[in-house]
């Protein structure tokens, strides 16, 4: 294989595992950056996974099971949202709860499906006249899903959103300062609900992208810990939608690289590299202070009442 071969083959399939990578982080920062975290992604992605699989699986329709993906992924987040916003309850130990949820359920209403192909996945598609550009036609252009495109476009408009729009000065007002935010007039529980759902349905879609098109099967675990990987993105990213898009990528291009080069490294340490990046990460924010200078929502993690400091 020429290194143009390897370089276009090998950056293709980034672009197609960074998509499931990035449509989760993008929910996953509109939600913190309306100050709650929420560690079930994981949760939320496997439970899309399923219902993605089993409605395109009936149904013969791949996009009404990205579709059933996406309720599935958002009727979790409002799970994480009502104990979280209305009882106010740790959001750490509500989305640990939230995950091994997603994982336990889905591994038993998926138990029948296993070991099935799906003949009608989302097929990828070829932009005519585009796709004969030098090296970047046949990575971007050629056999590409269109939910490939859709992520990208998304990352741009959630990014103009939330820093040019006063949806998105609502959001980061509840987001740093809920008590200053509520009393200009900000609903936060609304604004706290509506962000942690489009953290779900797009943790939905990603989760149905993987069984509907990524890899047209359904298995249990499936989606082999990309949630904890989100979450750090969302930290790696700065909360900032754009920079989620290239984060996302970055991982996807690790990812894949332990598999190109696995004649000259060992393939278990490649394997570990974006899991290893992602831990790393987080043991760095950890720290409150760091955390500040990389730009935090500073009332991430803390419940609001209001009438109370």
């Amino acid at each position: 294989m020429s290194w143009e071969s390897w370089v276009i083959a090998t950056l293709s399939r980034t672009l197609a595992y960074g998509t499931p990578l990035l449509l989760a982080t993008l929910g996953e920062i509109y939600a913190e950056r309306s100050g709650v975290l929420n560690l079930g992604v994981e949760g939320m992605m496997i439970i899309g996974a399923y219902a993605a699989f089993s409605v395109a699986y009936a149904t013969g329709n791949p996009w009404l099971g990205i579709g059933a993906g996406a309720i599935a992924g958002g009727a979790f987040s409002l799970i994480h949202a009502f104990a979280c916003i209305t009882l106010r309850a740790n959001q750490v130990v509500s989305g640990l709860a939230l995950t091994m949820l997603g994982l336990g359920l889905s591994g038993v209403l998926g138990r029948g499906l296993e070991g099935f192909p799906l003949f009608s996945s989302l097929r990828g598609v070829t932009v005519p006249g585009l796709h004969r550009i030098p090296i970047l036609g046949p990575i971007l252009f050629e056999g590409q899903n269109l939910l490939v495109y859709i992520a990208i476009v998304l990352a741009v408009l959630l990014w103009f959103v939330l820093y040019k729009t006063r949806i998105g000065i609502s959001i980061r007002a509840v987001g740093e300062d809920p008590a200053t935010a509520d009393s200009l007039g900000v609903h936060v529980a609304r604004v706290r609900y509506l962000c942690v759902l489009v953290g779900g349905v797009l943790a939905g879609v990603a989760g149905g992208y993987l069984s509907v098109a990524y890899r047209p099967a359904w298995t249990e675990g499936m989606t082999a810990g990309m949630g904890w990987i989100v979450i750090a993105l969302t930290i790696f990213a700065f909360w900032n939608p754009l920079l989620g898009l290239f984060g996302a990528y970055f991982f996807a291009a690790l990812f894949h690289l332990s598999f190109r080069l696995q004649a000259w490294l060992a393939p278990e340490l490649l394997k570990m590299m974006p899991y290893a990046l992602a831990i790393v990460v987080l043991i760095l924010v950890s720290r409150g202070t760091l955390q500040k200078r990389m730009g935090a929502p500073s009332a991430l993690t803390i419940p609001y009442t209001r009438g109370e400091d």
